[in-house]
This record gives structure tokens, sequence and C-alpha cells, in this order.
């Protein structure tokens, strides 16, 4: 039985098979035929829906490769002050949440970023304790490397001036020794493991609002790299009925026992909701300029940056995953990060070899490879590990990058390296630390601007093409997720996972592909978007 037909599209396939058709016929959630509309329309029957779409262009449906689900969810409720253009701007936005706010009730908010500010300092304790004296706040930093609390946070947490740093971490101390209330990588636990929580029905609420954004943005499905009670609450949406995202679930450092004990491995799951790969952190970010360098900050000749994950130790872990039949999907932002990054992969891909494993059978990932050592430039493909990118990064942080990295950002934010020496790509947001919006990602890699500037592009050599940016958010991330077979593409017997477009994306200039409108967003056969008649 055919369910539904959607006709008189533009419909763009990215199946170099069968590149553009007029109309296609939709079965139980998966495409069953692909044509001219004449033909598509002769296997309607009594039951079957027609969508006239009007000229409208239709695309596979596009997936972020790497985002925090929980954490975006709860920051739609939090306080905003993602890249507020001033210190004040940010504590002002905390006075007004504060005046809301029962006195002793914890105040969480994310997305400042220092550099954006006139003295490009680290804000203090001090700072919100002036308008928030009773409320502990904690403040995540846009990049997700950086924590800003006030003393009743530091206190709730038991931080003193005294307080040893955590492994992998920094309390941040000024010159007489005294915590500031700004705490990098690690230490950041200290106070987000006395934030409040919400229950896990709590949060699949939570996820819900997120989910409605998500489809109005295009997207249908998102690979997660949230802790597990992230994976409860998903669980719950779907027993509820109201899942309507597919999702990869990392596996974080701190559950791999427990994984490995229960005997789970890669893709477990189904169609909806499936185990990915281990999750760890080799390195921090450039904000807090925490990411490991090979060479110093520019301006800062003693800071090359923290390791937060060991080599050795990484080693150990990824292998014991890899040998029980989970792949490994490592945070590496500097240049070291990614360099020994790159050296744990090699190591094990020589264990897997050994054990007779296929490449393709354990598909590790290094998540952002925000700037490599041209050295390195080819390593990803030999090795075949996916470069898992973020392009709206690059028009993110540009300014941060030149101030902090200088002439080593030609080998920065850059998929045309990777994609000139034969890597697969998977792009996603990093959400929140960006807006889950494919499209803007889309742009920022076809042009390397923000609100057109700079002229050119920055770094232009490092531009990709339009085709190459929407493989990035679909054929990709389908392989990332062992799903190529079924997703990424619109072809016979795939999932019906799509979405349309009120106009031709590749007839667009580049400077509009921000403002193209998603008009609808079907996942498994059922629309869980549509604003079109």
């Amino acid at each position: 039985m055919i369910q539904t037909i959607l006709v008189n599209g533009n419909i763009i396939t990215l199946d170099e098979r069968r590149p553009r058709v007029d109309a296609l016929a939709i079965s139980f959630g998966r495409v069953v035929a692909l044509g001219a509309d004449a033909a598509i329309r002769r296997l309607a029957g009594a039951g079957t829906a027609i969508v006239n779409l009007g000229g409208k262009t239709l695309l596979p449906g596009l997936v972020d490769a790497h985002l925090h689900w929980e954490a975006q969810a709860r920051a739609l409720r939090s306080v905003n002050v993602f890249e507020a253009p001033s210190k004040a701007q940010a504590l002002k936005r905390v006075e007004a949440r504060v005046a809301q706010t029962p006195a002793g009730e914890w105040i969480t908010g994310q997305g400042w970023a220092q550099d954006l500010w006139d003295d490009r300092a680290f804000p203090s304790n001090a700072d919100l304790d002036a308008v928030s004296p009773l409320n502990p706040v904690y403040l995540s930093a846009k990049s997700g490397h950086a924590g800003w609390a006030n003393s009743a946070a530091l206190a709730a947490a038991g931080i003193t001036d005294s307080t040893p740093d955590p492994e992998g971490g920094q309390i941040a101390r000024d010159a007489s020794g005294a915590a500031t209330g700004i705490l990098l990588e690690t230490a950041m636990d200290l106070v987000e493991d006395c934030l409040p929580r919400p229950n896990p029905e709590q949060l699949a609420d939570m996820m819900a609002e997120a989910q409605t954004l998500a489809h109005r943005s295009g997207l249908t499905m998102i690979h997660d790299f949230d802790e597990p009670s992230c994976l409860v609450a998903l669980q719950i949406l779907r027993e509820r009925g109201q899942l309507g995202l597919r999702v990869v679930k990392q596996v974080n450092q701190a559950w791999l026992d427990a994984a490995l004990d229960s005997g789970i491995r890669r893709n477990f799951g189904d169609d909806w909701l499936r185990i990915g790969a281990l999750k760890l952190f080799a390195d921090g970010a450039l904000g807090p300029k925490t990411a490991l360098m090979f060479a110093p900050y520019d301006g800062e000749p003693d800071n090359l940056g923290m390791p937060v994950v060991d080599k050795e130790e990484m080693i150990e872990l990824v292998s014991r995953a890899s040998a029980s039949g989970l792949p490994s999907s490592i945070h590496a932002i500097g240049d070291k990060a990614v360099h020994d990054v790159l050296d744990v992969f090699e190591r094990v891909r020589a264990e897997e070899a050994a054990r007779g494993e296929p490449v393709s059978s354990r598909r590790h990932r290094i998540e952002h490879v925000q700037i490599i050592h041209p050295l390195d430039a080819g390593r990803l493909a030999d090795l075949d590990v996916i470069a898992s990118m973020q392009p709206i990064h690059a028009t993110s942080d540009m300014a941060t990058a030149d101030r902090y990295w200088g002439e080593r950002n030609q080998y920065a934010y850059n998929p045309r390296l990777q994609l000139d020496h034969g890597a697969r790509i998977a792009f996603g947001s990093d959400a929140p630390v960006e807006p889950f919006e494919p499209l803007l990602g889309i742009h920022a890699a076809v042009t390397r601007q923000r609100d057109r500037k700079p002229a050119g592009g920055w770094y232009p050599a490092a531009k990709i093409s339009l085709q190459e940016a929407l493989l990035g958010f679909t054929r990709g991330p389908a392989y990332a997720a062992e799903m190529e077979d079924r997703l990424g593409m619109l072809r016979e017997g795939y999932l019906a996972d799509l979405i349309v477009l009120d106009r031709d994306i590749y007839q667009a200039e580049p400077d509009e592909i921000p403002d193209l409108s998603v008009l609808g967003t079907m996942v498994g056969g059922v629309w869980r978007y549509r604003d079109f008649d």
C-alpha cells in the first residue's frame, strides 16, 4: 500500500544515479518509488495521500553529527548570555533572572565569551556577587570548556582558595591565590555536580520543546554527546510516542565500564535510538586557551593548552572499547591533541587489523579537528578516521583564532583540506555552543563569512562546494552511524526522512542560504513539521 505520494516537486535526491526527480512515493516509512509525476501518480491507491509540492524543493533530511541534546534542551529554560557583547550585558541578563527567582535557588545559564568583550579578560565571582548575592549562579562559557561561578556557587560546591586543581582541569586564581570563580575543563564538574537536575520526565518535556525547534530547522537526526541522563529522557520520549528524531547516542568515558560490562556493542538499538561510540576528550578549547598545541598561543609564550585525557590512557581506553565492539569518538581541537589522537587510532587500527576486523567495522571519529599540523593533514584519510567538524565554528571563532593562532589558521577549521586528502566528513553544530540550524552551517562552509565579512571569506581556500556541504550534513553522518544503506539520500528502500524548502538551494546565492525557509520536515514518512498547503 502506498501511503503518501509527493508530486510536482523539485526533488534533489543526493543520489548520483538519479539526482533530481519530480515525485516520490512512501510506504510504511520508506521511499518505495521515485520518478516523473505521471508514473508515480499511477501508484496511488484509494487511501493514498497525495501532496502537491507546488514546485518547492525537497531534500534528504539533514543531520547534526555533533551536539549536546540534554544541554540544548535545558538551555531553552536557562539564562541566555550567548555571545553577550559585554560583561555588563551578561550581568544585566543574570540580574533580570535574579529578580524572578526566590533567594537561595540556583540560576544557570550559558554562552558567555570574554573574547567578545573590550578587555577580553575573564570575569570573576565578584562580578556575579554584585547582581546575585543570595542566589548561587553558574554560567558555562560558549565553548563549554569554562564556567563562571559566584561566591555562593563556589561555597555550595565546597571550593575554597585551597581546593586543589582536579586532574585535567584548573581552578583559576588571582595573584594572591584566591579562587576567582572561573573553572576550566574538569574543574567545572565541581560545581556542575551540585546543580539541581530535572528528573527524567521533566527532561523529556524539555527535549520535546527542543525537538520542535529541530524539526523547524530541517533536522531529522542527531548524534548526541551528553550523559546517560540524556539517554533515559530520550527513551521516555519514545515510550510516550513523541520521539520524532533519530538519535545516535555516544557513551561517555565515565560510563565505559558499565557499557562494556553490559555487553553493549555499537549499533545496539534500532533506526530511532542506537548506541554509537565511546566519547573521550583529548584537550580543551580555543576560547579558554586550553586546546593543546605544539607551539604556544600567540602572545602567551608559556601556554601550550591543556590535555584532558593523556595519550597513554587514551590508548588503553580506545583499545578496550574497540576490542569490545565500540569505535571511539575523540574531542581534539588543538594541533597537538589531533596529532596524539591520530597516534592513538594508528595504534588501535593495527590491533584491529591483527584481529582481522575490517576498517569499516570501527568507524572512529575525531570531533572538531579545529586545527591540524600540516604533517598530519592526510592521516585521517590514511587511517579512515571520520573528520566530525562544525563549519559554523570557523565563522564564529575566526577573530579569536586570528588572535591566538595567527598564520597557523590556514590549517584551522578546514574541511577542504580533509576532503582533498580523501577523508570522510560529517558536519554538526556543537549545539548549544552554536545554533542547531544546519542551513547556517552550510552557509559557513561555502562562504567562510559572517555578516558578509571578511570580503571573499576567511582563508577562502578552505571553502567547500554546496554539494560537499550538503553531503556533510547527510551522507557523511549516515556513514558515521553505519546507516548509509538507508539514510543520507532519497532512493528506493531508504527511510523517508526529508525536508521541504521554499526554494532551490542550488539556485540561491550563497549569502541567501540562511534566509531559506524550511517549510516541512518528515521523519519516517510522518510530517513532524509542515507549513505549506
